[in-house]
């Protein structure tokens, strides 16, 4: 199911963040982005959603930030749009904390056989965003956070972009331990109950660059084995709508195989 949606938007087109931009000044510019939309007298409901929604995840980091040192913190970064909302929520708290380092810690699980668009994108934000992004390839995202630990000792608490449609988000909540058998880290969930159109308000309405697959008709990116446009938002031959047109949660993933 799909919705007339506004005039579309040159992909981050009023964005601040391409080139070298300080991590405080880059915290302090998107902190008053959000500020900006939070103060907006909004006249759609989703919109008001999605204000509230972001106040809610910014109490989320603001409460992780009370519970660990910013050392002990990292996040889970693959370049999706999930991932990217909390990656800019989280960047917005930061603009008051006292001793930021040069660099986010940060850890991109790379799927089998991943997009060359997501691995662009995710090099190249990482970079707009200051993160210090380590690369782990397996099959399995247990191993690999277990790889992670390994090296990343003293981080004890990952922020991820699981959302409640997510598999395994059903029963999520804002902090969650792993579970047994699993490497020990707490897990912060802030944007666990937005739903997907909320995800894209917020991008769009935020003018975040994003992946450009996402204009071509993926809903959820995995592996080019894996993946494929949302057969939903299919207007011919090897045409698609772009993600954000997309409005049913249940119909997010029916481009994935798994």
């Amino acid at each position: 199911m799909t919705e007339a949606a506004p005039e579309p938007l040159a992909n981050g087109a009023a964005d601040s963040v391409h080139g070298y931009t300080p991590l405080r000044a880059l915290c302090i510019s998107l902190r008053s982005r959000v500020e900006a939309f939070l103060q907006k007298d909004l006249e759609t409901e989703k919109l008001r959603n999605v204000q509230a929604q972001t106040r809610i995840a910014l109490n989320v980091v603001y409460e992780a930030l009370d519970r660990y040192p910013l050392s002990a913190l990292s996040l889970s970064y693959n370049g999706g749009k999930d991932c990217l909302v909390l990656l800019v929520i989280y960047l917005a708290a930061l603009s008051d904390y006292r001793d930021l380092p040069s660099h986010l810690e940060s850890i991109y699980i790379v799927p089998p056989h991943p997009f060359p668009e997501v691995n662009t994108f995710v090099a190249s934000s990482s970079i707009s965003y200051h993160l210090s992004l380590t690369h782990f390839s397996r099959e399995s995202m247990k191993s690999a956070f277990a790889d992670y630990l390994k090296v990343k000792p003293e981080v004890k608490a990952i922020f991820v972009g699981t959302r409640r449609t997510d598999p395994h988000g059903g029963k999520l909540t804002h902090f969650d331990p792993t579970d047994g058998g699993w490497p020990p880290f707490m897990r912060i969930h802030p944007v666990i109950d937005w739903h997907y159109t909320e995800i894209w308000e917020f991008i769009r309405h935020l003018e975040i660059p994003y992946c450009e697959l996402y204009d071509m008709g993926y809903t959820s990116l995995g592996g080019t084995t894996d993946t494929n446009p949302n057969p939903a938002l299919r207007i011919g031959e090897g045409r698609y709508k772009p993600a954000y047109e997309l409005v049913e949660d249940y119909e997010e993933r029916l481009g994935r195989d798994r």
